[in-house]
This record gives C-alpha cells, structure tokens and sequence, in this order.
C-alpha cells in the first residue's frame, strides 16, 4: 500500500491513520512517522474500543497526539516506554475542564482502558486528556488526573 493510500485507511467508522499519525513537530522537524502494520493493528483497537464510544457519546472529538515513532516521541518529550510508540494511546483535545471532565467519567465508567490520565498543564492552563487501550494484558483501568509543571 502506498503512504498516501495508507495513511487514508480508516482504523474505525470515525478515525483515519492520518489523524492518528498527524504532528506539527514531525512536521516541523521532517520526522517521518510511520506506524508498522501491527503498530496500526493497535490504533485500530484503540480507536474501536475508546475512541469511538467517545465520539458516540460526545461528538466530533479531536486527537492532538497518537502513534509517535521513537524519534518523534524523544522530541516532544514522551517518555521511554510510552504507549503512543506501540499504537495503544492516543491524547486529546478538551475544549474546557468542564467537557473534560465529563469526558474522563465516560471513558472510566463506560469503556475498557489500561491508562486514562486529565492532564492539566499549570503554566498555560491548556488541558487534555491521554487514553490508552492494550491487549497484550489485561487493560488496568489506571485513571488520574495529574498537573503538569511547565
């Protein structure tokens, strides 16, 4: 499959791999970021068993980071062991706390995670959230919210 023609592949009813796969700094830096076929097996989950409640449930719901190959990862700061490098996360856009909050409760009631995290950045007061999906275990239903210095 060519990349243009791959990165058009629709991962659920909702979600392409571009979106999946989009970054300003891979732009910026020509980073090319190319999942392997089972890093996008993993996106596919994620997308149909997180995502797409999500977006029954709440709309039109944006993806500001979700596979990152390792050079990508190290340069918006990832950790080591993320789960955007394997395909199983994903973080999202929240228009407000408020929105966000209610999007945390749906996905930690209604849906099978591993990580759920209400990410709140105390310098700019910009929030978002960070789901992860997996099958390589039982998924943990770990949820947090956290702040962020910086």
């Amino acid at each position: 499959m060519k990349t243009q023609e791959k990165k058009e592949q629709w991962l659920s009813e909702h979600f392409k791999l571009s979106e999946m796969t989009r970054s300003g700094t891979a732009l910026r830096l020509h980073i090319s970021n190319e999942p392997t076929v089972e890093d996008i097996r993993r996106l596919q989950l994620l997308c149909q068993n997180v995502l797409e409640p999500l977006r029954r449930r709440f709309g039109v719901i944006r993806i500001t980071s979700g596979y990152r190959c390792p050079r990508l990862n190290k340069a918006v700061g990832g950790v080591i062991n993320s789960q955007h490098l394997i395909g199983e996360a994903a973080d999202l856009h929240v228009s407000n706390m408020e929105v966000g909050q209610k999007m945390y409760d749906f996905i930690r009631q209604e849906t099978d995670f591993d990580q759920l995290l209400f990410e709140h950045r105390m310098s700019n007061g910009c929030s978002w959230l960070h789901v992860s999906y997996t099958e390589r275990r039982k998924n943990r239903h770990m949820a947090h919210s956290v702040r962020v210095e910086g």
